[in-house]
């Protein structure tokens, strides 16, 4: 009974080797006519050996899956505005892990800073989810909040001329009076973090300066700025949760440079974060009639 020999190309290879030894074997022992015959044998042999193995790897190549890079661009669709989104239900994604407490990952548009954010809710923020906000981002953690919690907690704007390019409202800095120390560890901002979130908190609550950066979200959210800082609390009223929401800016990985669209992407799927742009916020916005005023979604 003859042996099977699975069809691959190192085996078909093989084969091929066999066949070829033969041909010396073969002018040693037989006449003439033998070796004529033997010879051609080999050869057609040879032939249909090498057709058969290039088929089978044509196969292989067709089976194989597309590169990573052609399916990141396909997720990548335009939004209105003609700006590169990353579709509507990213938004949605993005608001129930807030929900959870997660840290979501927010880019703006390439035009614009290029740039993505960490945030997370205050009001659940924890010294753990600080630490890994404070390792990957530039380690300035700000918190976004309305302008009538800014006046009640009597903040005035870091600088009486803010010459900011984007006109990034900051405040002076805070830290909480009650269960903190220093203020700098990610258990003492965390904690900062929450007690901004709590309504029931006032000014004298918190001492000035100090680790944690308000700013003051402009009315409107991102249909009249679309920045990081109204972006935070628009998905956070989305989300049903208090209007106080921390944010930084991603890194790269050498620390070297603010991190940018590829890198961002990769670094949302290594840690499991929900992605989205601020294009998208403003096109769900508009095509939920959230244009003027912001519900929370289920």
């Amino acid at each position: 009974m003859a042996t099977l020999v699975p069809e691959t190309p190192a085996a078909l290879a093989r084969l091929a080797e066999a066949a070829a030894a033969l041909e010396g074997d073969a002018a040693g022992a037989l006449d003439d006519l033998a070796v004529v015959r033997a010879l051609q044998l080999h050869r057609d042999v040879g032939a249909a050996l090498s057709r058969r193995a290039s088929a089978i790897g044509a196969a292989a190549a067709a089976a194989a899956p597309p590169p990573v890079a052609a399916a990141s661009a396909a997720a990548t669709r335009p939004v209105p505005g003609g700006k590169a989104g990353l579709g509507e239900q990213t938004v949605v994604d993005a608001v129930r892990a807030l929900r959870r407490g997660e840290l979501i990952l927010v880019t703006d548009d390439e035009d614009r800073e290029n740039e993505g954010d960490l945030i997370m809710a205050s009001e659940l923020a924890t010294a753990e989810r600080m630490a890994f906000m404070v390792r990957h981002t530039s380690g300035v953690v700000c918190v976004s909040m309305p302008g009538a919690r800014i006046d009640a907690l009597e903040l005035p704007p870091m600088v009486g001329r803010n010459e900011d390019p984007k006109g990034t409202a900051f405040t002076v800095s805070v830290d909480a009076k009650a269960g903190t120390t220093t203020g700098i560890s990610a258990a003492d901002r965390a904690e900062t973090l929450r007690q901004l979130a709590d309504p029931a908190r006032s000014a004298a609550d918190f001492t000035r300066p100090g680790h944690i950066f308000p700013l003051r979200a402009r009315e409107g959210g991102v249909i009249v700025r679309e920045g990081h800082t109204e972006a935070t609390l628009d998905l956070l009223l989305l989300a049903g949760m208090a209007p106080c929401g921390a944010l930084s800016e991603v890194v790269s990985a050498d620390g070297l440079e603010m991190a940018r669209m590829p890198e961002l992407r990769r670094f949302a799927a290594e840690h499991g974060l929900a992605l989205t742009t601020i294009a998208d916020l403003v096109a769900y916005r508009a095509a939920h009639g959230m244009a003027d005023a912001i519900r929370p979604i289920d």
